[in-house]
């Protein structure tokens, strides 16, 4: 047997050194190199090793003649995750969901596992087969086709994975997983890359998608080498508070589809419920006149959503006025009440301001400009804002209301959800269609003011 060889990886980046050194030479972090022995398998054993082997070379081929496989996405019976995903599982693809611990990954992956039509194979390296049968009875008592597999060896995981056949194989969780041909403990990087990649082949060749469940670190990344999110196809990521019962699924790399779509669920006794109309959790049913909230239209991909704004404006009680967000954008906020002092008059600068985004969820759409003052504006005033109105505009350094993109959506979403005036920039053109609910347009903040506060 050959000699074991050190090789230090960078925990950032993944790249190797052949020795210890305070920075990493590819990704510039310090101290992020550790040591790791890796064993390299003799021939003997990477021939009687299962591992599937390329039949024939490949050789370059020209683009018109290669044939598309036209296999439609298969369909995880999941609202929220085939939207997130694009329209579903692509075939061979590998998807890697993490997410902070106690967040709901295994319930998620559990819960679309037992509601398959197609023959799913879940790998668990975190709970025995008593465990898994406990929460499944409690998800769903009547599952369809759901094999559990407790293993954590992948030569063992592939040779019952020949047996069985599955047509989606689902991993709980990747840093639970070792291969022999690495001489490192489980949840190491050269660890995490060798699983992986075997995983990836197996998937490439066989065209069965695999969804990997991948631990977080303290700051929110997913634990091991930066590599792992390069290598698979999509990067989903869970994302909530443990103390609410409202989850978000958001995609971060997807290969298929766009990144820009949204998934809520509801955490129950019985599993995670769809939310198929956000606009139900994101907007209170107090029917009390409050100031300081307004209610803004905004896209979370192709779905328009109904999202309250609430803001308190007091007086500064310290020297310095405070400046204090919850899902939005703390510069945005100093720039609007900025446009406020310097473009309608109101003296703002030696009072606090707090602002929030209910809900849980955060927003970066530039189309909630216009509630987020009117919010403000509410506070300051100490006026509450018709709950029937909605807001949907951005606001220029100038004073200017300037239009949105795909504002039809978001008049057809508030004309749905029984709002009776939406306010848009005077510039927005729209197609000439009879909305039940009122358009009201404006052109600056002051027209804004004189329509909310006259």
């Amino acid at each position: 047997m050959a000699k074991p060889t050190t090789i230090f990886y960078c925990q950032n980046c993944g790249g190797q050194h052949p020795k210890w050194q305070g920075q990493c030479s590819s990704c510039k972090e310090w101290n992020t190199l550790v040591e790791e022995v890796i064993q390299k398998p003799d021939q003997k054993d990477w021939k009687t090793a299962l591992v599937r082997e390329v039949k024939r070379t490949p050789k370059p081929t020209k683009i018109a003649d290669i044939q598309v496989s036209t296999e439609a996405r298969l369909n995880t019976n999941n609202l929220e995750l085939d939207r997130v995903l694009g329209g579903g599982l692509v075939p061979g693809s590998l998807t890697l969901l993490g997410g902070e611990p106690g967040i709901g990954k295994s319930t998620l992956l559990l819960q679309i596992s037992l509601n398959l039509k197609q023959k799913t194979l879940y790998v668990s390296g975190e709970e025995s087969e008593q465990q898994i049968k406990m929460r499944a009875e409690r998800i769903n008592p009547n599952p369809a086709n759901c094999y559990i597999l407790t293993e954590t060896k992948t030569q063992n995981i592939f040779k019952q994975i020949e047996t069985l056949q599955p047509e989606i194989v689902i991993i709980d969780s990747i840093q639970t997983l070792h291969s022999d041909y690495i001489e490192s403990s489980a949840g190491s990087i050269s660890q995490i890359r060798e699983c992986t990649t075997e995983l990836i082949k197996y998937a490439k060749e066989t065209g069965v998608p695999v969804i990997l469940i991948g631990h977080i670190t303290k700051e929110g990344s997913i634990a091991g080498p930066k590599v792992l999110e390069h290598m698979v196809d999509t990067v989903l990521q869970f994302e909530g508070d443990r103390n609410h019962v409202y989850r978000i699924l958001r995609a971060h790399k997807n290969r298929f589809g766009s990144t820009h779509e949204l998934g809520i669920y509801e955490m129950l006794g019985s599993g995670l419920r769809e939310v198929t109309n956000p606009s139900e959790i994101l907007i209170s049913k107090n029917d009390e006149g409050l100031s300081g909230t307004a209610i803004a239209s905004t896209m979370e991909g192709m779905r328009p959503l109904m999202i309250e704004i609430q803001a308190l404006v007091s007086s500064a009680v310290y020297g310095t006025p405070q400046r204090s967000t919850t899902g939005y954008n703390s510069k945005r906020l100093n720039m609007l009440l900025a446009v406020l002092e310097k473009r309608a008059g109101f003296r703002l600068g030696a009072k606090d301001v707090f602002l929030n985004v209910t809900g849980g969820i955060s927003v970066d759409d530039p189309a909630i400009d216009l509630a987020v003052i009117a919010a403000i504006l509410s506070s300051n005033e100490d006026v509450f804002i018709e709950k029937d109105i909605c807001f949907a505009a951005e606001v220029g350094l100038a004073g200017e209301l300037r239009p949105v993109p795909r504002v039809e959506q978001r008049i057809l979403e508030a004309e749905k959800l029984g709002f009776a005036t939406i306010m848009i920039s005077k510039q927005t053109k729209l197609p000439k269609n009879n909305y039940q609910i009122k358009i009201q347009r404006a052109a600056r903040i002051e027209d804004v003011v004189q329509f909310l506060f006259a």
